[in-house]
């Protein structure tokens, strides 16, 4: 991937791209403050089972599913106190627990303002989901340490919607042993930023750090598609505008999204073809992307 110079520093063109600049800065933030609810809410759900995990061990015992109960009261009360999250949960590293190869202790609202838990057949001689270690939400808070958003994708495992996971490690002891994570259905998050990316003066849209669209604004990158060309992770990574010609790359300071606006990057798919791709069920194996 390319080489983005960082924006600091350097002169606007003209009043008016410094307005935009600032503009687009402005957005950015704004689209960091509505999700940074959504990731406080997986911050509390990563440190209480945190804690919960570092109490079993000191017991001298593996934890098993029933321990994991206790977790439910503060799922359920996420769930009703956080618009924007469809469902909440641990989603377990397999070999954690003593009971079982894998486990998600997740919960998810209904359309009538209940919660329910997300059932699902792990056994990997039976199931297709049995294996969720490749999926983005997983793989990227395990390989990285950091906190992700992955999709949008279709969420055949849980939902059936297009729909986005914020995630972040657990760790016990220095060790990996799972994620939190917490999803919000694409159409919830659209209503919520759209028309902050409307009320920029050129064509703009988000992606994560793989460079896949979020939310869009601009005809030629829809939701879902991949953007071809500059390295979103080092842009997160940097923490500060950047530029790639004339398009303006602007992290969502405090979550890992970028506001890209401006005209000039490529798309490598769009439409149903790419959220197919990016869905959970789209292909022999589950995948995220």
């Amino acid at each position: 991937m390319s080489t983005i110079p960082a924006l600091a520093g350097a002169p606007a063109a003209t009043h008016g791209a410094g307005a935009a600049e600032r503009a687009a800065e402005g957005v950015a933030a704004r689209v960091g403050r509505a999700l940074e609810a959504v990731f406080e809410a997986v911050a509390e759900t990563a440190a209480e089972t945190e804690a919960l995990l570092t109490r079993v061990a000191a017991e001298g015992r593996r934890p098993a599913t029933a321990d994991l109960a206790a977790l439910r009261p503060g799922l359920h009360l996420r769930l009703s106190r956080e618009e924007l999250a469809s469902g909440v949960g641990f989603i377990a590293e397999p070999g954690l627990l003593s009971d079982v190869p894998a486990w998600l202790e997740w919960w998810q609202s209904t359309g009538e303002g209940d919660v329910r838990p997300l059932l699902l057949d792990l056994d990997p001689g039976r199931s297709a989901y049995a294996d969720y270690t490749h999926w983005d939400w997983f793989a990227l808070p395990r390989d990285t340490g950091r906190r992700a958003v992955a999709g949008p994708y279709v969420d055949y495992l849980c939902s059936d919607e297009y729909s986005l996971t914020l995630s972040a490690p657990v760790e016990v002891a220095g060790r990996f042993a799972g994620v939190a994570a917490a999803d919000v259905y694409l159409r919830h998050f659209e209503t919520a930023v759209l028309p902050l990316l409307r009320e920029l003066p050129g064509p703009a849209y988000l992606v994560n750090a793989r460079g896949r669209v979020a939310v869009s604004a601009d005809p030629a990158h829809l939701a879902g598609s991949l953007t071809r060309g500059p390295d979103f992770a080092a842009v997160l990574e940097r923490a500060r505008p950047a530029a790639r010609g004339e398009v303006r790359l602007v992290p969502c300071r405090p979550v890992p999204l970028v506001l890209v606006m401006g005209a000039g990057l490529g798309s490598a798919a769009s439409g149903e073809a790419a959220r197919e791709v990016a869905g959970r069920g789209a292909s022999s194996a589950p995948s995220a992307t």
